[in-house]
């Protein structure tokens, strides 16, 4: 069952590098990785862990990963083996200064692209708890099912009535721009709290858990690995997806490949952001 496999490598992960986090050799720059960022010690450690899982469980996808680009599944025959999209660590920054929030980010796909993704697992790094979901099964931690937070918006009218729900939002602001400041202005001005903590991934699961009522990255710079694994548990835990547009967020799973996104309780509290 692939589902185990990316559980099985995810807590091969966190065994490799629970000694490098926070580490000055697990913060090593060592070359630039295929997404385009800096890979460190760390990063490479990592993946390979999750490729060592993959191919001792004779399974053969062809890997998308944020370090080591595509390495093509057995026979090159990537529509019979699928696709493993990999950010074996999210949070990179977080981890090498010990941060306590990064995780192991999996997932798998059936075609080339981000709705075809039909397994996922994000493991905490620090706690070793474990989001999973399987397309059409739901979403879970450590095995328990999981859900959106079931917001009232009856009496929510606009986004300046957000206050009445005791509203959480989680926003991506790293590297933000300006303008991209400005129309987060509305939003984060209303809401009664505003979080961000570093790894998209298990930022999207907290989401899908009910600590945020809503996750937005509008920087444009969030690749497939990035969030692959956490956009099927956000979905299978109730969440909606959007891109900018206000269409159903997909891509292409290419790490060159930028998104947008905006991920919610229900389809409402979007149109009432995008006000």
């Amino acid at each position: 069952m692939i589902l185990e496999i990316l559980i099985q490598a995810s807590k091969n992960v966190f065994h490799t590098v629970k000694d490098l986090i926070g580490t000055e050799e697990g913060s090593l720059k060592i070359a630039q990785g295929a997404g385009g960022d800096i890979s460190r010690k760390i990063d490479l450690v990592a993946e390979e862990a999750v490729l060592n899982t993959i191919k001792l469980s004779n399974f053969f996808p062809t890997v998308i990963g944020e370090e080591c680009g595509m390495i093509h599944g057995k026979d090159h025959n990537e529509k019979n083996n699928g696709f493993l999209i990999m950010d074996a660590i999210d949070g990179t920054t977080n981890a090498v200064r010990g941060i306590p929030f990064c995780c192991c980010s999996l997932a798998y796909a059936s075609d080339f692209c981000l709705s075809s993704v039909i397994d996922a697992v994000v493991l905490d790094l620090f706690t070793g708890d474990i989001y999973s979901a399987s397309k059409g099964k739901g979403s879970f931690f450590n095995n328990k099912k999981i859900n959106v937070r079931n917001i009232d918006l009856s009496t929510v009218k606009s986004v300046g009535d957000l206050r009445s729900i005791d509203s959480v939002i989680g926003t991506n602001v790293s590297g933000i721009t300006y303008d991209m400041i400005k129309e987060l202005t509305t939003i984060l001005s209303y809401s009664n709290h505003v979080r961000h903590f570093g790894a998209n991934a298990l930022e999207l699961c907290y989401f899908a858990k009910g600590y945020m009522d809503a996750y937005i990255d509008i920087r444009g710079k969030i690749r497939s690995t990035d969030m692959a694994a956490g956009y099927l548990i956000a979905k299978e835990a109730g969440g909606k997806l959007f891109d900018r547009n206000g269409e159903e967020l997909d891509s292409n799973l290419d790490v060159r490949t930028r998104l947008s996104f905006y991920a919610v309780s229900q389809e409402k509290l979007f149109n009432l952001i995008k006000m």
